[in-house]
């Protein structure tokens, strides 16, 4: 699906997507990624939902987002808590919802101007 987001080149935007890709700005990525309104888009090991590790949530929370938005891939999967807990100890919000949700949520807390960091699950 191709996005029409208020143009801010500055900011990391989700321009498009689909069920085996994202579109960072016009880059096209097909693997799971990191990405916050600010700063280089990150590539990120997780290759799906059942590879999530607790070190990825350690990685996460050392970034210090206000919020993470978890594209849990082609469905929505909800991770343990005891992968969650270093943002729960850091007091860092997490949502989870597909990857296509996940993109468009992304976009409009960016453009919002929030602290927020989207963990992108791309399933190949």
């Amino acid at each position: 699906m191709k996005l029409q987001p208020d143009r801010q080149p500055t900011l990391n935007t989700v321009s498009a997507y689909g069920s085996n890709y994202i579109e960072i700005n016009a880059c096209r990525y097909e693997s799971s990624l990191l990405l916050m309104p600010e700063g280089p888009v990150e590539a990120w090991s997780c290759q799906g939902f059942a590879d999530l590790t607790l070190e990825d949530f350690e990685k996460i929370a050392l970034k210090q987002p206000a919020l993470v938005i978890l594209g849990s891939g082609k469905k929505i999967q909800f991770p343990r808590p005891e992968l969650i807990a270093p943002l729960i100890r850091a007091k860092i919000g997490i949502e989870t919802m597909d990857l296509q949700a996940a993109c468009r949520t992304y976009n409009v807390l960016m453009a919002e101007g929030r602290n927020v960091l989207a963990a992108l699950i791309v399933e190949n």
